[in-house]
C-alpha cells in the first residue's frame, strides 16, 4: 500500500460515515415527522374534549347557581309572606333566636376563660 492510497482509503470511510450519519440524521427526521403527524390529532382530540368538559363544568354550576338562586327566593318570599301574616309570633320567635344565639355566645367566651 502506498501513502497516497491509504489517505484514498481513509477519505473514502470518512465520507462514507459522513453518508451514513446524514442518512440515519434523514431517517430520524422522517420518523419525528411521521410522529408528530400521529400525535397531532390525538393532542386536537384530546384538548378538544377538554374544553367540552369544561364547558359541561361550568353549564353545571351555572344551572346549581340558578336553582340556589331559585330556592333562595323562594325561602325569602316565603318568610315575607309568614312575617306580613304573622307580625306578633314572627317577633317573638326573632327574639327567642337572639336569645339563643346570645347564650351560645356567651356560654362560648366563659367556657374558653376557664
Amino acid at each position: 500500500m502506498t501513502p497516497s492510497s491509504s489517505g484514498t482509503t481513509g477519505a473514502s470511510s470518512q465520507g462514507s460515515a459522513r453518508n451514513y450519519a446524514h442518512d440515519a440524521l434523514d431517517e430520524a427526521q422522517d420518523k419525528l415527522h411521521e410522529l408528530r403527524h400521529s400525535v397531532d390529532p390525538v393532542v386536537e382530540k384530546l384538548a378538544g374534549n377538554a374544553q367540552k368538559l369544561a364547558r359541561q363544568s361550568m353549564d353545571m354550576a351555572n344551572q346549581a347557581r340558578q336553582k340556589a338562586q331559585d330556592s333562595l327566593s323562594r325561602y325569602a318570599d316565603a318568610t315575607t309572606k309568614y312575617v306580613a301574616d304573622q307580625p306578633v309570633r314572627s317577633v317573638l320567635i326573632a327574639a327567642a333566636v337572639g336569645a339563643a344565639v346570645a347564650l351560645l355566645v356567651s356560654s362560648a367566651r366563659n367556657h374558653k376563660r376557664y
